[in-house]
């Protein structure tokens, strides 16, 4: 199949591009909550990267199946079943999760700014977790080639 070390990489690149896009999330909903941007503006610009985030993140799980990381796997079907869940209780008439009819009504960016917090914690640990298995992958590796000849060669 593919490689751990690339296995590994690209949940890095993932998790991270997800980091940055969850950073962007708070700093929209901050704009909402001092009155930067209005609602149509800042639900417009979430709700265009909702759907993106879950396809990267479901996209990142099967990957980790596949390669037969259970264990990860597992830890990343929580969040998986958040993004999902958060899809699908989206009542009918609104435009997405973040609706700028609903958002100002009972603490809604409040909310929206715990839950992001949330993400960004979880994405965070996640994070450092792949690059500690990338570092694994990467040390389990022969770099100075001693199956291949009787020599071992020191000089780089």
């Amino acid at each position: 199949m593919f490689p751990e070390t690339l296995v590994f990489a690209l949940a890095l690149f993932i998790t991270g591009a997800i980091l940055f896009l969850l950073i962007y999330y708070l700093i929209i909903l901050s704009d909402l909550e001092c009155d930067y941007l209005n609602a149509q503006e800042c639900c417009s610009k979430l709700n265009f990267w909702s759907i993106p985030k879950l396809a990267a993140h479901g996209f990142l799980t099967f990957l980790l199946l596949i390669h037969g990381n259970w264990f990860l796997c597992l830890a990343n079907l929580p969040m998986v079943g958040w993004l999902v869940y958060e899809q699908y209780r989206v009542p009918p008439g609104n435009i997405g999760i973040y609706d700028p009819a609903e958002i100002h009504n009972r603490g809604m960016v409040k909310k929206h700014l715990r839950d992001t917090m949330i993400g960004l914690g979880f994405y965070l640990i996640i994070f450092f977790v792949y690059l500690y298995c990338m570092i694994i992958a990467l040390l389990k590796g022969d770099p100075i080639r001693r199956h291949e000849e009787e020599e071992i060669v020191t000089e780089f």
